[in-house]
């Protein structure tokens, strides 16, 4: 049973959350058929760890010290295939994503715009990093990839709004009090860490050009993703919706 937003912690440290997506927040017949949100948690005392993975992910893949790191101009299997084992590899690494399986979810999505999506599975991720912090006594921060035309205003109005929602389950206790923040990969590199592991995620879910998945790329980091005990797919793998056709369509998921 999870706690709500009333239920007292104290912190007794900074947990940072980076946040990107990967796929169309669109429901429309010739969107992407997954989307796919991934947050990034690194505790305040393993900052320098994370930039110095970063640094050497960029000699690796044969980027300049500055260059941003970003999926889409990976070009190859071979360097994906190394970036998401790094990922995998980092003991100070936690991962958690949202997977929105679109042509799944039959109810309740009329007058849903493409904002009101993104913000649906930014409340859902919420949920997991204010439980993973809270259960640790620390406060987590959370700043999330910039998405066009998507204003600061409607981030805060919506946390507003969930703050007033009784049945919100998001332990606010356990997050930073001024809200989310908007940032740009370029700006701030370890929003490069949350477009590897969204974009890696995605590419388990959503099928190419020819039908083909390729989920190698999940499973060399799935040691790094968000449990509760045994439990993933409600922490660090949640999937929505998660019913019988889901779970009929990606079994898989239950074995990482």
């Amino acid at each position: 049973m999870h706690t709500t937003a009333q239920d007292p912690v104290a912190p007794q440290g900074r947990t940072l959350a980076f946040m990107d997506e990967a796929g169309q927040r669109s429901r429309t017949p010739k969107s992407s058929d997954h989307f796919v949100m991934s947050a990034v948690i690194i505790d305040d005392e393993h900052l320098a760890e994370a930039s110095d993975c970063l640094a050497k992910l960029r000699v690796d893949l044969g980027r300049r010290p500055d260059d941003h790191l970003t999926w889409k101009n990976l070009r190859g299997h071979s360097l994906r295939l190394h970036a998401s084992q790094v990922l995998g590899q980092q003991p100070w690494l936690t991962i958690s994503s949202v997977v929105v399986c679109k042509r799944h979810i039959t109810q309740g999505i009329e007058g849903i715009d493409d904002d009101l999506a993104y913000l649906y599975t930014v409340r859902y991720l919420l949920e997991r990093l204010s439980w993973h912090a809270r259960d640790r006594s620390r406060q987590s921060s959370y700043t999330l990839a910039h998405v066009i035309r998507f204003r600061m205003e409607k981030l805060r109005e919506y946390e507003r709004l969930l703050r007033a929602d009784p049945d919100c389950k998001i332990a606010w206790t356990a997050l930073d009090p001024r809200g989310g923040q908007l940032d740009q990969p370029q700006r701030l590199e370890f929003l490069q860490l949350a477009d590897l592991a969204a974009s890696a995620t995605f590419a388990a879910f959503e099928p190419d050009h020819y039908g083909n998945t390729e989920r190698r790329y999940l499973e060399n980091f799935s040691e790094r993703l968000y449990r509760r005990g045994e439990n993933l797919t409600s922490y660090g793998l949640k999937m929505h919706p998660w019913c019988s056709s889901t779970k009929a369509a990606y079994p898989w998921v239950a074995a990482l």
